[in-house]
């Protein structure tokens, strides 16, 4: 009782507004008292009506009062501080408007610490002690504080609901069972709580278990991300630096080529000059004889001429004859046309090469979920072209519409020899090397084998070496006696399914996915394969007598 005592001295010292301790009290006219911040920050948003009201009585004022410290009740406030109870114990706190309120408080309720299953009703701590105390109320079912528990009142009877009808999947009150669910399926609602536990368990078991795997996932993604960066910038740094490399080797022929130009025009420039001098001496030579033979055609004397004359035999026996050749003139025309060939042919590799480089930059790969198609028209985005390679084509086999039907023949084709034909088996492969994510569609008629294949498969040998789904390189789906197979490394699964001409084959290069569907009204899943293929893939057929197959 004590303690409910100092519990009501604290109400008496709260402010109505924060409901804690006044702080700075203050005393409005009607005789309410608040904490001065409180009533300040609420008559504020009232200006603007221009009449003040009380929070608790709601009576009027104006104009807005003047507010002044309560000395007295600052005081006394202090001394209930100094008490040490300046915030009650939290099992005693007060009920706002999001709590659950003690049902048995009168007057202003605190805060509920316990619902009563039973009662039912929602208590605190004072009021709770008697389900402590009393023998019979200790059997009651005690939970963490509840809004809620009118929704376990049958509202028709106003009992405890404590039946589950499975008939009608309601909780229902032991009056129910006897009149309107009388004969239905019913059990306790603990005993049905217990299954539904179960259920729920195995639930949270598969979540966290999903949680698990995709927190793997998370994290081998997170390594993906860290080795793509890594893998990124290794190869850009590589690259630089082979670009880098090749732009220094052409720095570099580009110098030897303009020192060996500026050599040979030295070379040949100093040779032109020599014969030039050569000439100018002749010419000066030449022209101090002519001066000498004018001079002696002017002399009177015959005797002085007649004795010169043998010089004169002299010279016609040297008469200059040019050694310049008259012809068109090449100086370094044919180094501009090698080193312009040169450009061209280095611009057509860095095409050639540069489809290549985007193309394989493209492809990086990551492990990025693709879940394969739930639908037909889903398969068929990603349908493709097959086309049958003649000269892999057994010569028991005929190719037809295009290279795209195959039969099994009585008598050998006249197929040409060549290394890639099957000798072994009744087999042919398609032309199109398969990397990416594809879809086909073939008819069959008789005794027909579809598969996929690397291209390295035997051509020859007995039927383990190059039979499709007898080896380790080729994977097969086969229809006979009406009901499917599936071979692989001379491993066979039986398929029970409805037969249908019609199959589909599903290949995801990259994700290892190799499926077989049944194709008629739906499509059936036949057999799946994840695997890792190392090497791309070809479809391919094998056939018995009479047997056909079509690409659709």
């Amino acid at each position: 009782m004590a303690q409910k005592g100092v519990q009501l001295d604290r109400e008496s010292f709260s402010c109505s507004i924060c409901l804690d301790l006044l702080k700075d009290p203050v005393t409005i006219p009607c005789g309410h008292s608040y904490c001065m911040s409180c009533v300040k920050g609420h008559w504020d948003a009232e200006d603007q009506k221009g009449i003040h009201s009380c929070p608790q009585c709601r009576k009027t004022f104006t104009p807005r009062p003047v507010l002044e410290k309560n000395t007295l009740l600052a005081a006394l406030v202090e001394q209930l501080k100094k008490t040490g109870l300046q915030a009650a114990p939290a099992d005693h706190c007060y009920a706002g408007a999001e709590d659950v309120a003690c049902d048995v408080c009168s007057g202003r309720k605190l805060k509920a610490t316990k619902s009563c299953l039973s009662c039912p009703a929602s208590y605190c701590e004072e009021h709770l002690q008697p389900h402590y105390d009393s023998a019979p109320l200790r059997k009651h079912k005690l939970v963490e504080p509840s809004k809620k528990l009118q929704e376990n009142i049958c509202s028709v009877h106003d009992e405890v609901m404590k039946i589950f009808c499975h008939t009608d999947q309601k909780c229902i009150c032991y009056l129910c069972s006897v009149e309107e669910h009388k004969g239905h399926d019913t059990v306790s609602a603990a005993a049905e709580r217990t299954e539904r536990q179960r259920e729920l368990e195995g639930s949270r078991q598969q979540i966290q278990q999903r949680i698990q795997d995709a927190e793997k996932d998370v994290k081998l993604l997170q390594q993906q991300l860290e080795a793509i960066h890594q893998s990124a910038d290794k190869t850009e740094e590589h690259s630089q630096k082979i670009f880098t490399e090749l732009i220094r080797l052409l720095q570099k022929r580009s110098s030897d080529v303009k020192q060996q130009i500026r050599s040979q025009q030295e070379a040949k420039g100093r040779r032109v000059k020599e014969l030039q001098e050569k000439l100018e001496q002749e010419i000066t030579e030449l022209k101090r004889k002519d001066a000498e033979l004018k001079q002696l055609s002017h002399t009177e004397d015959h005797s002085q001429f007649l004795h010169s004359c043998p010089s004169v035999a002299a010279l016609r026996g040297a008469t200059h004859s040019s050694s310049i050749e008259i012809r068109p003139l090449r100086h370094f025309e044919d180094v501009t046309a090698a080193v312009s060939e040169l450009r061209d042919k280095l611009q057509d590799i860095l095409r050639e090469e540069w489809a290549d480089i985007s193309l394989r930059v493209a492809v990086v790969d990551v492990l990025l979920p693709q879940p394969e198609p739930t639908s037909r028209a889903g398969f068929l985005r990603y349908s493709c072209e097959i086309t049958l390679d003649p000269n892999t084509a057994h010569r028991d086999l005929l190719l037809s519409e295009g290279n795209r039907k195959v039969t099994r023949m009585l008598q050998p084709q006249s197929y040409s020899d060549h290394r890639d034909r099957f000798t072994g088996c009744w087999q042919v492969l398609c032309r199109e090397s398969l990397t990416e994510r594809c879809y086909w569609e073939m008819e069959m008629r008789g005794y027909v084998g579809v598969a996929v294949a690397y291209k390295n498969i035997s051509r020859a040998g007995g039927e383990n070496e190059c039979r499709f789904g007898s080896n380790d390189k080729s994977w097969a789906l086969s229809w006979y006696s009406n009901s499917y197979s599936f071979w692989y490394n001379k491993k066979e699964t039986s398929i029970s399914v409805p037969w249908s001409s019609r199959v589909g084959v599903y290949l995801d290069h990259r994700a290892g996915i190799l499926s077989f569907y049944s194709v008629s009204g739906t499509m059936t899943l036949l057999h799946r394969v994840q695997t890792t293929f190392t090497q791309p893939l070809c479809a391919g057929i094998w056939l018995y007598n009479g047997a056909s197959a079509e690409f659709v």
